[in-house]
């Protein structure tokens, strides 16, 4: 089995190649690995086939295309370079139904979101939604796949890297990749939206920076929450300006005006919120497994004004961590890193809270097994995060 993205298909994860013996030859299918249905973060993703190669004992073979609701038909592969195909079907009318573009939508939104057009009653996540199935049925199963690695793990990471299931608002479910970079953790999507595309760092930890929460009843004051963020990200602002220098400096710590803004935090009256170890030494990974051991955390509720697209998260969480979240206009404009908080639940939950934006986001762990997936070196890996970035910056 091999995994590959898909660069022009924003709300697929990846396809994988699964081989079957039959009387005359060999089956190579290629899947949609989806994620569930919007919010149930811990429900198994979703499989369906994609594209069909039938290899003959001839030393011939065929290709079908397996998208649309007409059965298989004639399909066309190009082995681009290495770890790089594209596939093309020939017969692009087997994907239309009868009922034109309208049917096509309704049943694309039955079985992508598991609902109906008349279940949807915001007027904004039905504009997004539109979007995003104009986006994807425009390729007609004419796409690209690149491989992609799964991060790599070392024993002193917060908790074990990989593929997440998340919640992002209106649009849905997304998979998100965890990886750890000494004292950084970044969050790369491996699926987008028409905000941000796949390829694209959706959030970013910073390790050095650990955030104490207040009790749970102060919790649930967004300002409070607000107030301790920012005190952080000024504290971060400057030690980075200490870092690089004054000449470097000018226009770090602004926000884009495009956003409704929070105001300014208040003066500080409390202690600077608790950072963890020391840069390297493994601290707050420690730290963590101990919790996991002992069954204990600490309270957490979400601040009254913040929405969540699941209510069902964990009400206790083993620590928090400063860092930033990826947000931008429809098309990938403007786009601009915000502060937020990131909220460890267990070795396969976490949390982000998106502060200018009063949005949660749950992630839960892709359960799935992938075999041949792992990179061959840590910068074998990081080069393939710059290569899928590239194609979307």
């Amino acid at each position: 089995m091999v995994e590959y993205s898909l660069s022009n298909f924003s709300h697929r994860v990846s396809a994988w190649l699964s081989e079957r013996r039959v009387v005359d030859g060999f089956f190579i299918i290629g899947w949609m690995y989806l994620p569930p249905h919007d919010p149930h973060v811990d429900d198994p993703m979703r499989f369906k086939p994609l594209f069909r190669i039938h290899l003959m004992e001839r030393k011939s073979a065929t290709v079908e295309c397996m998208y649309g609701h007409r059965g298989p038909h004639n399909g066309h592969i190009q082995i681009v370079k290495k770890d790089e195909f594209s596939t093309k079907c020939n017969q692009t009318d087997h994907h239309r139904m009868s009922g034109g573009r309208q049917e096509e939508f309704r049943t694309w939104l039955r079985e992508e979101w598991g609902r109906t057009l008349e279940d949807i009653f915001h007027e904004h996540m039905q504009e997004l939604i539109l979007m995003k199935f104009i986006y994807t049925s425009q390729y007609d199963n004419c796409l690209t796949y690149r491989r992609i690695y799964l991060p790599p793990s070392r024993p002193d990471d917060l908790i074990r890297p990989g593929l997440f299931k998340g919640t992002y608002g209106s649009h849905g479910l997304e998979i998100v990749m965890l990886s750890f970079h000494g004292q950084r953790a970044r969050g790369t999507k491996i699926t987008g939206d028409p905000n941000i595309p796949a390829g694209q760092q959706t959030v970013e930890i910073d390790l050095r920076h650990r955030i104490q929460l207040p009790d749970v009843e102060s919790l649930r004051d967004f300002s409070e929450l607000s107030r301790i963020v920012l005190e952080v990200r000024e504290q971060v602002r400057q030690e980075e300006q200490q870092e690089d220098g004054p000449e470097d400096t000018e226009g770090r710590g602004q926000q884009s005006p495009r956003e409704p803004q929070l105001g300014p935090a208040p003066p500080c009256k409390e202690p600077p919120a608790k950072l963890g170890g020391e840069p390297g030494d493994g601290g707050a990974a420690a730290e963590a497994e101990q919790l996991a051991h002992s069954g204990q955390g600490q309270p957490f509720v979400l601040p009254a004004g913040v929405s969540s697209r699941n209510e069902d998260y964990p009400r206790t969480c083993r620590m928090c961590f400063y860092g930033t979240g990826l947000i931008a206009g429809h098309g990938f404009t403007s786009p601009e890193r915000t502060p937020g908080v990131f909220i460890l639940f267990d070795e396969d939950r976490f949390g982000f809270i998106w502060l200018e934006l009063k949005s949660f986001s749950l992630y839960s762990r892709v359960q799935a097994a992938f075999r041949n997936a792992d990179a061959p070196s840590p910068q074998a890996f990081e080069e393939m995060l710059k290569n899928i970035q590239s194609l979307t910056s």
